[in-house]
């Protein structure tokens, strides 16, 4: 073991850094301010060095600096010396593990993905709890078996958060479970500075840094539920929070660093035993107790900040017993800001009530009614197909059969669809191969677009390439806009796709006007060796296919010869690529409106 004189130089050095660093900090920038405090880069809390902090946030750091040096001061105090067991050498040990993940391990385990800090966290405390339950004197088989229950509650929290980042099926049934296991937390700490007070090794200054963190996790979790509703950052607020809440690393190393004292308290009164019992049965059964609600009070499974609800399931994915679920979701979502289409007032047998009467419902002004009638906050928007279809598939499914596909279904009509459409557009230039060469429907969205871009992906301002591009279309005669790594080609009907074919040749091809209505010529840039066309993807614009890299020549320069015509199939493109270092834009033939 270190000698005393050691921890002394370590905790003087430590904590002078700490309130040194904050100084410097004040002086030099937020930056500097933030990873003196918080023992953080400024990144992890979202900091963008060019705006800094707001004054309550400089604040809060400057308070929360000497709480936290006055933290460290305590939790570096030398352990005490004395004989242990194998069961106590481990369990100070990992509480000293523990006492270093609070301080700094998290950072570096944060890097790592969710699960495995999850993991990490589950598998530390399991063995943290096992030990509690060996090496604390408890002197009530009662207390004992309380604190194990506790515990439980604690690991299945635990269990639950690795399942979830694992995304694996969770433990916990429905929002009411999640009040019940925090409180349970609460109880597991309190159980065991009980069982730390009867056990008497421990002072009445880690007992009461024990106290103390039972209260600040009880008022953590509620007000950071609370700041997560109102839309808040917090950071402020939030600062102050982390501050506190180091005095439970406090009590978490002031319990490893007693752990060898001898003076044990002698067995309690039998009058005063019967007391604890009953303190430890309402510990225990009070957290269940106060999520019992009368028969008429709402029941909600799912509220409009429940955290599992963000995601919209396919009807086909999903079990029968669980389609009312992902209603309840959808219903009470304010996901964008959007009103939720019931209140979280109504219970989920209202909720599922009306719904069915929207499912019965002749037109939209029966619809309005029915959610007028329920105190929905948008009457008037009426409900979707897509959200009742959840509810009454046998109604929805007669009109939409479409919404009842699973996402295999989806994926399998999509790619049936793209194929169909990639069919009936034909390559106009058969004859001439191109090195590389597509043919496919280029979809536009419906309500009006640009055109299609021909452009350099790989090129760092090719953001800002497209948006010149763009801005340049609307003022060109051939509607055709020219910006070095990007060309947008415009349409000349007013269509929702059209379509396409793309060729990059070696040379320039033989100008062939015949049979097209618009040919025009015009120069591009690769700066990384890339030109292709946007594809359609997962969005709702771009080609039906894949579409090939026309740079075949690597860097440099292009032309970029675009034939247009209009018939009886729609409009249909053809852009040939080819180097070529000229920057004149060149008319083959002039558009003749019919």
């Amino acid at each position: 073991m270190l000698p005393d004189g050691f921890w002394r130089v370590i905790r003087i050095g430590l904590v002078g850094l700490v309130l040194a660093a904050t100084v410097a900090g004040l002086l030099i920038g937020d930056a500097w301010l933030w990873v003196a405090v918080e023992w953080a880069p400024p990144a992890y809390a979202g900091f963008a060095g060019r705006e800094g902090f707001g004054t309550p946030t400089v604040v809060a750091l400057l308070v929360a600096a000497p709480v936290k040096a006055a933290f460290l001061w305590l939790i570096l105090r030398a352990p005490a010396r004395g004989p242990l067991d194998r069961r106590e050498k481990a369990l100070r040990g990992l509480l000293y593990l523990a006492v270093a993940d609070g301080l700094v391990l998290w950072y570096p385990i944060a890097l790592l993905p969710d699960a495995v800090d999850a993991a990490f966290q589950l598998a530390l405390w399991a063995a943290i709890d096992v030990l509690f339950l060996l090496v604390i004197r408890w002197r009530s088989g009662m207390l004992r078996a309380a604190a194990g229950a506790m515990f439980a509650v604690e690991l299945v929290v635990m269990t639950d958060e690795l399942l979830d980042d694992l995304d694996l099926p969770e433990l916990g049934a429905g929002g009411n479970v999640v009040p019940i296991l925090m409180l349970g937390g609460v109880a597991g700490i309190l159980i065991t500075v009980i069982g730390q007070w009867r056990d008497g090794r421990w002072s009445r200054g880690t007992l009461t840094a024990g106290w103390l963190s039972v209260g600040v996790y009880a008022l953590v979790l509620p007000l950071d539920i609370l700041l997560d509703m109102i839309h808040t950052d917090g950071l402020a607020v939030s600062v102050l929070m982390e501050a506190v809440t180091l005095v439970s690393t406090v009590w978490i190393a002031a319990t490893a660093r007693e752990m060898p004292k001898e003076d044990r308290l002698a067995d309690l009164p039998p009058a005063r035993q019967r007391a604890i019992r009953v303190a430890v049965a309402a510990v225990a059964v009070l957290p269940v107790i106060a999520q019992i609600h009368p028969e008429q009070a709402a029941h909600l499974t799912h509220t409009g900040w429940s955290m599992d609800c963000y995601d919209r399931p396919s009807f086909g994915d999903l079990k029968p017993e669980e389609r009312e679920a992902a209603f309840l979701c959808l219903a009470r979502s304010r996901d964008g800001g959007v009103p939720p289409i019931f209140p979280d007032s109504l219970s989920d047998q209202g909720v599922l009530s009306y719904a069915r009467a929207l499912c019965r419902a002749k037109d939209r002004d029966e619809q309005t009614a029915i959610l007028t009638r329920a105190g929905s906050a948008r009457p008037a928007w009426g409900a979707d197909p897509w959200d009742l279809v959840y509810v009454c598939p046998e109604i929805i499914g007669a009109t939409h059969p479409e919404l009842l596909r699973s996402t295999a279904e989806k994926k399998a009509a999509s790619d049936a669809y793209l194929a169909e459409r990639n069919a009936s557009c034909r390559d106009p230039w058969p004859r001439t191969k191109g090195v590389v060469q597509a043919t496919a429907t280029y979809f536009l969205f419906a309500d009006g677009d640009a055109g299609y871009l021909v452009h350099d992906p790989g090129d760092p301002a090719a953001g800002e390439a497209a948006e010149r591009a763009t801005d340049k279309v609307y003022d060109d005669s051939a509607g055709i806009g020219v910006a070095r790594s990007a060309v947008l080609i415009g349409h000349v009907e007013d269509v929702i796709d059209l379509c396409l074919t793309v060729k990059a040749l070696r040379t320039a091809p033989p100008r062939r006007t015949a049979g097209w209505d618009q040919v025009n010529e015009v120069p591009i840039v690769s700066r990384s060796g890339r030109l292709t066309v946007p594809e359609m993807g997962d969005g709702e614009v771009g080609a039906g296919a894949p579409m090939p890299n026309l740079a075949i020549a690597g860097k440099g320069r292009y032309r970029l010869r675009v034939y247009v015509r209009v018939g009886e199939a729609g409009e249909e493109h053809l852009v040939v690529v080819f180097p070529g270092a000229s920057r004149k834009r060149v008319e083959l033939k002039r558009w003749t409106a019919r």
